[in-house]
């Protein structure tokens, strides 16, 4: 049964016990307490205010799985204090694997790299945050754990999804698409995530049938992106891919190409962003 008492007390104390800038927010003025603003919190967590206050209210709907996740984030937690979330909502814990959880120290870093692109992702391709100037480059993507937020799903078996890509460098990208996942269906061989995205794409997609059956196999590492954007045309990428210690997590920083004018276009990006930002706020 869910610990509603419990659930609030230990939203409440955890947003109090947070900075604006430990979670990459200006400061602001006339704070008349220390930490984070509920506002803030549902924010970060891709929220309503209504909602998240509802909670600290001991109020509202039964939190989803989904749901405690974005809070676990959003709120910085260890994975002790996320487990603990999720007991208080009347939940199982996800597996102790990296892929499921960001820690605060990578998040710490990830909010201050505001001027490339940044995408936090799992071994499987599941997204699991990015920051605005992602949204604006690659589209946004909601996190979570559906199959919306999957890349290499949504590269095979969403229409439009290549859209931002030049049509001559698709056949590339498909194949690396499938042979990344080659190499995790490898590494974690019978593991029920990997195994339900593979057979599904393999019912869906004859173009992902035909590459798994050449069972290449190569980690991505490194690769070079061209992307057709709406609004300031093609812009040349490097895509470097860091990994966590466990190979769990996947940090895919998009960088400009030297020599293009790919540095001046993400700038521009980022401040129409930041004003589209304002202004919807307004």
């Amino acid at each position: 049964m869910i610990d509603r008492a419990g659930l609030a007390d230990f939203l409440r104390r955890r947003r109090d016990a947070l900075r604006p800038e430990d979670v990459g927010l200006p400061p602001g003025f006339r704070r008349r307490a220390p930490g984070l603003r509920r506002e803030e919190v549902a924010q970060l967590a891709g929220m309503s205010t209504d909602y998240y206050s509802r909670l600290e209210q001991q109020r509202g709907a039964h939190p989803s799985a989904q749901i405690v996740a974005s809070l676990a984030r959003a709120l910085r937690l260890e994975l002790d204090e996320r487990d603990h979330l999720y007991h208080l909502a009347d939940l199982t814990p996800p597996a102790r694997r990296a892929g499921r959880h960001i820690g605060p120290g990578l998040l710490a870093l990830a909010d201050r790299l505001t001027d490339v692109p940044l995408v936090i992702a799992t071994d499987v391709d599941e997204v699991l945050w990015q920051n605005a100037l992602a949204d604006a480059v690659l589209g946004h993507r909601e996190p979570g754990t559906g199959r919306e937020s999957n890349i290499t799903w949504r590269w095979f078996a969403v229409p439009g999804s290549r859209d931002r890509f030049p049509g001559e460098h698709w056949a590339t990208h498909s194949a690396a698409h499938v042979a990344d996942l080659r190499a995790t269906h490898a590494r974690r061989a019978g593991d029920p995530d990997v195994v339900e995205l593979v057979n599904d794409l393999l019912e869906r997609s004859a173009e992902f049938r035909r590459l798994w059956e050449r069972h290449e196999v190569a980690v991505r590492r490194h690769a070079l992106k061209s992307i057709v954007h709406p609004e300031v045309g093609l812009l040349e990428l490097t895509c470097e891919i860091l990994f966590t210690p466990e190979e769990d997590l996947r940090i895919r920083a998009f960088l400009p190409v030297e020599g293009t004018d790919a540095r001046e276009k993400l700038e521009l990006l980022r401040v129409i962003g930041t004003q589209s930002f304002e202004q919807s706020g307004t």
